[in-house]
């Protein structure tokens, strides 16, 4: 089965064994010449499998049993994902929410509460946050811009929309009973920016990931957020990162 997507500005033919792809990026499809092609073999979802059984048993966790189909989802974004670096663009684990047309990324450890992060924007702000992603944004990055892109890859709860918005700042979640929120250095950033983004096996590949997000961390706002999963943590967040900003 094959289809044409638009994703993060670029229109991408994917053929796949399953139709589940398909209907996962129904949102994104269009028309058009193929900037690049993706396609996926029974290899590509086995190597998924051994992948995901590998990480699983290394965290202690149970090994679960996906769906070829599943996993046949996470061959196409790998491959989507190692194309888009050609374009200057990676991609990057975090939850993003747009506020009066300007992006903020949260990242952290999973399991941190990045989602609940950006939830509670949803209800401090109302209409006026959008969310962008809520889980694999890709992100474009030039000598004097950061673009983050909805993609169909949006977490568990489907959260997005298929929209391109400048970055503003990225804001590294860490629980704490109080909320308090200080600006960081690239320096103090980057062991877990590099832990968020994804990192690929091929050596030339990594190190242009590397390369970009050395020049994201010179275009951005960096911080890092203790909080709490009350409101309030919004409220403090937003009012340090927007708000004290203008």
């Amino acid at each position: 089965m094959t289809e044409i997507y638009r994703i993060a500005e670029k229109n991408i033919e994917i053929t796949s064994i399953y139709s589940e792809v398909h209907n996962y990026c129904k949102q994104y499809k269009a028309t058009g010449t193929p900037d690049f092609k993706v396609e996926t073999t029974q290899a590509d979802i086995d190597f998924e499998r051994e992948k995901s059984t590998r990480e699983n048993i290394l965290e202690g966790i149970a090994v679960v049993n996906y769906s070829d189909s599943y996993l046949e989802e996470l061959a196409v974004y790998r491959k989507i994902a190692l194309k888009m670096l050609d374009y200057d663009t990676f991609l990057f684990h975090g939850s993003v929410v747009s506020v009066d047309g300007e992006a903020y990324l949260f990242t952290a450890k999973s399991g941190t509460g990045k989602s609940t992060h950006t939830r509670l924007w949803r209800e401090l702000l109302g209409d006026k946050a959008v969310m962008v992603n809520d889980d694999k944004p890709l992100i474009k990055v030039t000598n004097n811009s950061v673009t983050v892109f909805g993609t169909p890859y949006n977490g568990k709860h489907r959260l997005g929309n298929n929209i391109a918005v400048p970055l503003k700042a990225v804001c590294i979640l860490e629980r704490a009973k109080e909320n308090t929120i200080h600006s960081v250095t690239g320096k103090e950033a980057y062991p877990i920016l590099l832990q968020q983004v994804y990192r690929p096996n091929d050596s030339e590949k990594l190190l242009k990931t590397l390369s970009l997000i050395d020049l994201m961390i010179k275009n951005l706002k960096l911080y890092r957020l203790g909080c709490n999963m009350d409101i309030s943590a919004a409220e403090v967040a937003y009012n340090e990162m927007i708000k004290n900003e203008k």
